[in-house]
């Protein structure tokens, strides 16, 4: 969690950062999310994926892996989602 905290990064960013498959990491960030539904002080950030060739972004898919292909243009040229973590602010 600490690699996403104050920054956004991608299942392969993150898999090169700590030599592991991305699928592993994928499967990691499911408990991530879990863990932050629950947590007052930190929020889950998630830019979804964007189509390269038409700009088409997947915002209503929850799945946290990249699509195979667009659904407006068929194209596999697809944007990997990217994950962040937020501080949330401390309310006094």
């Amino acid at each position: 969690m600490h690699l996403l905290t104050g920054t956004q990064r991608s299942a392969s960013e993150l898999a090169g950062m700590i030599d592991a498959p991305e699928r592993e990491i994928e499967e990691h960030l499911v408990h991530v999310v879990r863990s932050l539904a629950r947590d007052t002080t930190r929020r889950f950030l998630l830019e979804p994926s964007r189509c390269h060739d038409c700009g088409f972004v997947f915002r209503e898919r929850t799945r946290l892996t990249t699509p195979g292909r667009c659904p407006t243009c068929r194209s596999e040229a697809i944007a990997p989602p990217r994950f962040g973590i937020e501080l949330r602010a401390s309310k006094r």
